[in-house]
């Protein structure tokens, strides 16, 4: 008895409820132009794509970096180009880097950034994004990287120390 009357609770759910859309997956895209200007450094963006970030807003913006340090730069200070309107991190929709070794658009919280290698960006010492922790630990390993960070252990002193402000 209590079957039937949980299958027939079931039924008359599916029968009332409304239709669902589901959001189609939102492929990582660096659509930028030879127009496109990052918007910490003003620097065009298209001369160096191995270095392109890239920030889509909750309100459709797209704002685009010279590098991962710039772009985190903006991410942990936004305040500092109050003209763009972020007022907090749920402004954020989507944050890609380029990953290094692929050359595709990777998550930027899921990436891993090498520290201290010898490679530089246009921004100067930079951080520098890998899809994968393997691909960050040979990379460091050939370019005498200092450390592997997270995401989430990037600090606004660390880029502050690496655009030379320490």
């Amino acid at each position: 008895m209590n079957r039937l009357l949980v299958l027939l609770l079931l039924v008359a759910s599916i029968a009332t409820a409304k239709e669902i859309t589901l959001k189609p997956y939102e492929a990582y895209v660096m659509d930028y132009d030879k127009s496109t200007l990052g918007l910490v450094r003003q620097m065009k963006v298209y001369k160096e794509p191995r270095w392109v970030s890239k920030i889509t807003l909750t309100n459709g913006k797209k704002l685009f970096f010279i590098s991962p340090k710039s772009m985190i730069e903006f991410y942990l200070q936004p305040g500092k180009w109050f003209d763009v309107g972020v007022k907090s991190e749920g402004d954020f929709k989507q944050i890609l880097v380029t990953d290094f070794k692929t050359m595709e658009p990777i998550n930027a919280r899921g990436a891993w950034y090498v520290y201290g290698s010898s490679i530089i960006s246009p921004a100067g010492d930079d951080l520098i994004p890998f899809g994968n922790y393997e691909d960050a630990k040979a990379f460091s390993e050939r370019q005498n990287g200092k450390r592997i960070l997270a995401f989430a252990e990037i600090s606004d002193a660390l880029i502050r120390l690496l655009n030379g402000r320490i």
